[in-house]
């Protein structure tokens, strides 16, 4: 269905041979090593571009097992002020790699009137059912969000790397659910403390998630079906986000959780589209680590984060221009008087 491109091969293997021949033992730059012959497939050249024009887009929305969380919904629409604001965690982590943020209201369940008409410009509903007893979703919503994530990535198709950032309280019981879901897991292996639940609210987190599980048994195996059951609008539009992405041929840097668990389910969608993403950090929820194994993605970073938005994968920036810089200015070997 999606013409999802192949990163160029020829490019990689020239990568791979000026490394060698740098002013360096073999393999000494390790991991650096291996994201910019990464870079240069998806750029299909040698060295890769500069990467200067970063974009981050926060998919929000609210969910229906809010309740389980630390924080009450309310939170979800008043971030979204804050973004608009620059103030919060991934606007100010950003700014130090310059990097550009953009807020997208897919399903925060508030009116929301008060904020720029671009910001609610893909809105697909307020709110998501509650998992562990309703589907997520109406018939029709998945594909609609799919769609509209596919279309902001259009709009930010000039970017050099692409972050998908996420905000919405009661996402990373939704995001253990699709990940259970999709990969044939237990409750028990996916849940974790999220915004930080205590024992008796993990305790009630995971029993939610084995309901939901048990609710939607035998019409998950299509992942639009999945999305419907047990996902969100949001988390619809980031999976959309991120084909679109690969089917462009922009480089995806992948946040936490809740991308971990959007490109589980657009690999689903789009087979192949997970050659163009890399996985900016290791988050602290064990449905992350599941996701990021299944797609065969080493996070870059793990630095025990766990606040979503995006604020993990921008803080790898530097290391995807870092990589980048030794394939451009380190000298060859063939070069030494």
């Amino acid at each position: 269905m999606f013409d999802v491109p192949v990163p160029d091969p020829a490019a990689r293997a020239a990568a791979l041979e000026r490394l060698d021949g740098l002013v360096k033992p073999l393999g000494a730059l390790g991991r650096l090593e291996e994201i910019a012959a990464w870079l240069s497939a998806a750029h299909g050249t040698v060295p890769p571009r500069p990467l200067d024009d970063v974009r981050v887009v926060v998919f929000a929305g609210d969910h229906g097992v809010s309740a389980l969380s630390a924080y009450p919904r309310e939170v979800t629409g008043a971030m979204v002020r804050v973004f608009l604001a620059g103030k919060s965690g991934v606007n100010v982590l950003a700014a130090q790699v310059g990097a550009k943020v953009r807020v997208a209201d897919i399903a925060v369940d508030w009116d929301g009137d008060d904020v720029p008409a671009s910001v609610t410009a893909h809105k697909i509903r307020r709110g998501s059912g509650s998992i562990d007893v309703e589907d997520a979703l109406l018939p029709g919503e998945a594909r609609a969000a799919f769609e509209a994530g596919r279309a902001i990535a259009l709009e930010e198709r000039e970017a050099d790397v692409l972050i998908p950032g996420d905000m919405g309280i009661g996402n990373t019981a939704m995001c253990a659910a699709v990940v259970a879901a999709s990969l044939g897991l237990p409750a028990a292996e996916v849940v974790g403390t999220g915004t930080g639940v205590d024992a008796a609210g993990l305790e009630r987190k995971t029993a939610a998630i084995a309901a939901a599980l048990i609710r939607s048994a035998g019409r998950t195996d299509d992942p639009f079906a999945r999305l419907t059951a047990l996902g969100s609008a949001c988390l619809a539009a980031t999976a959309g986000f991120l084909v679109q992405a690969a089917v462009l041929g922009i480089p995806v840097l992948l946040d936490g959780v809740f991308s971990g668990a959007a490109a589980l389910v657009a690999r689903d969608i789009a087979p192949g589209a997970e050659q163009w993403w890399l996985a900016g950090h290791r988050s602290t929820e064990p449905s992350q680590a599941f996701a990021l194994k299944a797609l065969g993605l080493e996070p870059i970073l793990d630095f025990g984060l766990r606040l979503g938005e995006g604020s993990g994968a921008v803080q790898a920036v530097p290391t995807l221009r870092a990589a980048r810089a030794i394939l451009a200015d380190m000298g060859l070997l063939a070069d030494l008087a």
